[in-house]
């Protein structure tokens, strides 16, 4: 095995660490935050930056051709629908009346939903 090898397999695995380690820690921000807007940027920013250097890890460590551009897919695809997926679910929780406006500092939803229900009368 040459160096560049080696120092692909050693990034690699620095960056699977790095990745699970990432993940772990917007596990625990889900858990210990208190509402549904913070725990759903807990969801997503530390789970898709943790997939991302999970994925480049696996793909430094493969190294084939076919592999990488899976991964590449799954990345793409990753950072595609996990933000949309938790704006949905953020929406959803505020129209429910589940989000408490106390901790917003500026609420740009709530013309636009009254509008909207004055408009259905």
């Amino acid at each position: 095995m040459n160096a560049w090898a080696r120092a692909a397999d050693l990034t690699g695995a620095v960056l699977l660490f790095l990745g699970c380690l990432q993940s772990l820690l917007g596990v625990i921000g889900m858990l210990r935050f208190p509402d549904v807007l913070s725990r759903s940027h807990a969801a997503t920013k530390p789970q898709t930056l943790g997939t991302l250097l999970v994925l480049v890890g696996v793909a430094l460590r493969l190294r084939h051709g076919i592999d990488v551009g899976t991964l590449a897919l799954i990345i793409f695809f990753q950072f595609l629908t996990s933000p949309v997926a938790s704006h949905l679910v953020a929406r959803s929780a505020y129209r429910t009346g589940q989000t408490g406006s106390r901790g917003l500092l500026r609420d740009d939803l709530d013309p636009q939903l009254s509008d909207m229900e004055q408009r259905e009368e």
